[in-house]
């Protein structure tokens, strides 16, 4: 019967150095095998997060459209200035301002009751090397009961 090798601590010096270099290298290939794992899990959480940055500024710049919409003369160029200077991926087709009477009709300053401005077909690419993303965000919505609608006097609406 074969009795297993084991270790010898007063084996001879060539024999330990034989042992070390057969292990020489390990810990660069077992970095590169997590380092690439962890940097993988990085750049997703923060292509992640700069995704949920664009859908949140997207919520916001409908809110910013929808109110000044609701104070500024009906179809003013500021609506969506203001709003692609917020988010600057916007285009005016994205863009989407309705006004309605209390039928869902479209209305006059005088008739108006809500208006109700949209984001439709807006698109984020990521920046992940060697994957481009294109991510469709949802529509964004937003409807505000009529005010003023007269751009007289209102800082904002110019």
């Amino acid at each position: 019967m074969k009795v297993p090798q084991q270790f010898n601590p007063k084996s001879t010096s060539a024999q330990r150095f034989s042992q070390r270099a057969a292990q020489r290298g390990v810990a660069a290939v077992e970095f590169a095998l997590i380092a690439s794992l962890l940097f993988t899990l990085l750049l997703g959480v923060m292509e992640m997060s700069r995704v949920l940055f664009y859908w949140n500024t997207a919520t916001e710049a409908t809110r910013l459209g929808a109110r000044l919409a609701v104070v500024c003369n009906q179809d003013a160029s500021a609506i969506k200035t203001k709003m692609r200077a917020m988010l600057g991926v916007l285009t005016p087709g994205n863009i989407t301002v309705d006004y309605a009477d209390e039928a869902g009709n479209s209305c006059d300053v005088n008739t108006c009751r809500s208006v109700t401005v949209r984001i439709t077909g807006l698109t984020v690419s990521t920046v992940i090397p060697l994957v481009p993303l294109n991510i469709t965000m949802p529509p964004f919505t937003t409807t505000l009961p009529r005010e003023s609608m007269n751009s007289a006097n209102n800082p904002d609406c110019t």
